[in-house]
């Protein structure tokens, strides 16, 4: 049996019940892997700060990232969530799953950073210069780069938290590879 429970706004502090209303209100729910963060008094806060900071990678980058990164850690969570998110920034099913593979073959420019990405989270933040080289070479900078590898991190924190946690997926499930 799982030793982890998903809390409700109830069972955890005043300043994440506040988050949570704030989730309910933008969300129409609160994810249980949000509720999961706060289980921790300050994590949930923290979390969403990161997760929502300024950043150069925005909309289908960050979802390409985020996909890629879940894929290679498994985590059925955010492949789920992320799926979900893909096809709200307006990539196709079959994009999707191109994507999760580690490539975009529909788009120079996101299949550049979709390769860099899965060998990154693969080799632990290890990068092939070939691989950093058709990244500048397809437009993207130095602070692209940089910010990458923030959602990388970012990305990595929630597929450890469900990993560790296995709390219920709420999204429907991704399909499979």
């Amino acid at each position: 049996m799982n030793p982890i429970v998903v809390p409700t706004r109830e069972q955890v502090s005043p300043a994440n019940q506040a988050l949570f209303d704030q989730l309910q209100q933008q969300l129409g729910f609160v994810p249980n892997l949000y509720a999961t963060f706060a289980l921790s008094e300050q994590a949930l806060a923290s979390y969403l700060a990161f997760q929502n900071a300024r950043s150069s990678i925005r909309g289908k980058a960050r979802e390409v990232i985020n996909l890629v990164v879940s894929q290679v850690n498994e985590c059925a969570y955010c492949l789920a969530a992320h799926t979900a998110l893909g096809a709200m920034v307006g990539f196709s099913p079959e994009q999707i799953l191109d994507i999760r593979r580690g490539t975009a073959p529909f788009d120079p420019k996101l299949d550049a950073l979709a390769r860099l990405v899965k060998q990154v989270a693969l080799d632990r933040g290890h990068a092939e210069p070939a691989l950093l080289e058709a990244f500048f070479a397809a437009g993207w900078t130095q602070e692209n780069l940089v910010d990458t590898l923030v959602v990388i991190g970012d990305k990595v924190v929630s597929n450890y938290l469900h990993s560790t946690t296995q709390i219920p997926v709420d999204f429907p499930a991704a399909p499979a590879l």
